[in-house]
């Protein structure tokens, strides 16, 4: 017996779904006191207005911070721009934070996140999965974006079961759940 999984939408009506849903972004906790840990907080409660961005900003150019606070407060940085959809500036934070620490999987799920943005699928799928290979402090949130992107092209059966571990992983997150209600398993 053969198992068919399709999702309810068009690649058009995905695409449109993935802009309405919205990527997960997963910020980088930094300790320590500071402005870095200022930035580390405003990025992690959601804040995304441009004085807690300059705040990061005063960070990276005052403060004496380890290659991973550095990298954390660009990942910080970007997360705030992404959720302002300013991909390419946000992408430029990530791309930073990768050369600065280049093990730290937030800046790559992030970067695949940007990527998503741009509908630029296939190098979302590629950053995504060494972010989860990596490691990272919010899995679900990883495996939420790489449905995403699954989707985008046209991986149906694959943005399952990653919608699927996303709430397995997180059973309180109401957008993998939104996300598995468009589909349809079907047997033949």
């Amino acid at each position: 017996m053969n198992k068919r999984l399709t999702g309810m939408l068009g690649l058009a009506a995905a695409t449109a779904a993935l802009a309405a849903a919205g990527e997960a972004r997963a910020a980088v906790t930094v300790i320590g006191g500071g402005l870095a840990e200022g930035c580390s907080k405003a990025a992690l409660t959601g804040k995304s207005d441009r004085k807690f961005e300059e705040l990061c900003s005063l960070a990276l150019e005052t403060e004496l911070l380890s290659s991973r606070d550095r990298a954390g407060t660009y990942i910080n940085r970007g997360v705030m721009k992404l959720r302002r959809m300013e991909w390419e500036g946000a992408t430029r934070d990530f791309n930073v934070a990768i050369r600065v620490k280049g093990d730290l999987g937030e800046a790559y799920v992030n970067r695949g996140a940007a990527f998503i943005g741009q509908q630029r699928y296939a190098e979302s799928l590629t950053d995504i999965n060494r972010g989860i290979e990596l490691g990272v402090e919010q899995p679900a949130k990883a495996y939420y974006n790489r449905a995403l992107a699954y989707e985008g092209v046209e991986d149906a059966k694959s943005a399952y079961f990653d919608y699927q571990k996303a709430l397995e992983l997180q059973p309180e997150w109401d957008l993998p759940k939104q996300q598995l209600t468009r589909f349809t398993v079907t047997r033949r």
